[in-house]
């Protein structure tokens, strides 16, 4: 499978944020759309990092909390990591796990195109394997497996 075909299922748009916004505003990005990164995009619509969750208990713990005056510029990730959406699911995986991240943003022509998180890469294998436990079964049995799934 591939990254562009986790998107297409995706039925969210992506939400990004500006680089000189609050931490603050940051978090309620994320918690009002039940996410844990957001795409930081400069005004020309370029992407120029990513905040996390991780990013932001980071600040609050290495500076006692959240200053209000803190932007996602101060605590954002700058070395982005990012795939193409003709990259393997297998592939955007490997990285997430080699690099320790949850998120991967997915870009094409330099665009941000989406983003694929560690529980879009989870839901497709297992539709992969609940297809193929299906079919397995079908064969094992002599025909359709009806109600197993």
């Amino acid at each position: 499978m591939q990254v562009k075909d986790v998107l297409k299922n995706k039925t969210l748009r992506s939400i990004t944020i500006h680089p000189e916004k609050t931490l603050r505003s940051a978090m309620g990005l994320m918690i009002e759309n039940k996410i844990g990164a957001l795409p930081v995009m400069c005004d020309d619509g370029g992407l120029v990092g990513i905040v996390t969750e991780r990013d932001l208990f980071r600040y609050c713990y290495h500076n006692k909390g959240l200053d209000s005056s803190a932007v996602v510029a101060d605590t954002m990730t700058q070395e982005l990591i990012v795939g193409v959406p003709d990259d393997n699911l297998d592939y955007i995986a490997r990285i997430m796990t080699k690099n320790r991240i949850r998120h991967v943003p997915i870009v094409e022509e330099e665009r941000l195109v989406g983003i694929v998180s560690i529980g879009d890469v989870i839901k497709a294998r297992l539709e992969d394997v609940s297809v193929t436990n299906r079919y397995l079964m079908e064969y094992i049995n002599g025909g359709p497996a009806l109600g197993l799934f």
